[in-house]
């Protein structure tokens, strides 16, 4: 571009990246800081001198003919339709969390087949050998030889099928679309052959995006099909396993457990700290718990933002842009009115 660009950064996460930008940018830019929140009639002015807009969902974007890229610096993009973007405006996300979500999962794995925190430890510092030993007491699960069933085989299925091959799991996997992963994967189906991987997995990890396909895709009926010791592992949308059924199959013991780091209720306006789902899954022993944080690390953050750096460059230099998700449809003259979206990142 021969003209210098202007990148406004929108919201208190993006803003507190300027400094980070302006140095890791190797392409010459003006950046514009505002939050859109607190400043909602300035962020409606300087909108309009933006050519690219970086941050978590606005409240309402103002009509703007020289905005060309929405970008924002996480992944999930469940908030935003194509009609709600000026026509022409391409829709970036951000990936980088993959490898520290997987680490998280197979945490959460562990500890189902060992127990070393949830009762080995505690056990110990209570009782101290209390006849447990190498050649006496409860024995404990391995993770060799189980298998493992990844629904949504993306970016975080596939760090997860890595880490668990090192393991000498069996790796299952379903997507929309199936794609050669050699011996990475050892069954990989559609979604509609989705009934044989639940049949056969020691772990059913659920990572995909929620859509109007994907909203209660494990219900009542998936979870029938589960075995009795089946343990599930939510990592990529709460709403994509249906709140009351997973509920229900936690509390009867009709699965062995869960690992939840997704949720159905989350801190909005005055409710800072509500409690994550109308239903009390913080009462039952067979859970483990987090509040939507696995993939929350310096170094993740770190790479996110050096990826936006370098996709301004890419803009800059008129280089194809990465991880498009769509291009908005929208009338470019007159005011879109956006969901407020996640503000991470």
């Amino acid at each position: 571009m021969s003209e210098q660009p202007t990148a406004l950064l929108a919201g208190p996460n993006a803003i507190r990246r300027e400094e980070f930008l302006k140095t890791h940018t190797r392409t010459d830019w003006r950046f514009i800081s505002c939050d859109m929140k607190a400043e909602p009639e300035r962020f409606r002015e300087v909108a309009g001198e933006a050519d690219v807009l970086i941050g978590g969902g606005v409240p309402d974007l103002p009509a703007t003919n020289r905005l060309k890229l929405y970008q924002i610096p996480f992944t999930g993009f469940d908030w935003i339709k194509e009609d709600e973007l000026p026509a022409g405006v391409l829709f970036c996300n951000t990936y980088e969390h993959e490898t520290t979500i997987a680490e998280h999962v197979m945490l959460g794995m562990l500890e189902f087949q060992i127990g070393l925190l949830r009762d080995t430890d505690p056990h110990m510092r209570k009782h101290s050998y209390d006849g447990r030993s190498i050649s006496s007491g409860p024995m404990h699960r391995e993770m060799r030889g189980a298998t493992v069933g990844i629904v949504g085989y993306g970016h975080i299925g596939r760090e997860i099928a890595i880490r668990s091959k090192a393991f000498g799991m069996k790796v299952m996997a379903v997507s929309r679309s199936v794609r050669d992963e050699g011996k990475l994967v050892d069954w990989y189906g559609t979604v509609e052959q989705m009934d044989t991987l639940l049949a056969e997995s020691d772990f059913v990890i659920v990572c995909a995006p929620l859509d109007d396909v994907t909203r209660g895709m494990i219900g009542a009926a998936q979870f029938a099909r589960m075995k009795s010791d089946a343990v599930i592992c939510n990592v990529g949308r709460g709403g994509t396993v249906d709140e009351a059924a997973l509920y229900a199959a936690l509390q009867s013991k009709r699965i062995r457990g869960g690992i939840i780091d997704v949720w159905y209720t989350y801190p909005e306006g005055a409710d800072t700290n509500p409690w994550p789902s109308q239903f009390p899954f913080q009462k039952l022993d067979n859970l483990i718990m987090s509040p939507h944080n696995s993939a929350w690390t310096q170094e993740m953050t770190t790479r996110r933002w050096t990826f936006v750096a370098d996709q301004l460059d890419r803009f800059a230099r008129g280089e194809t842009l990465e991880n498009i998700c769509f291009e908005g449809t929208g009338d470019p003259s007159s005011i879109v009115p956006v969901k407020r979206g996640p503000a991470e990142g």
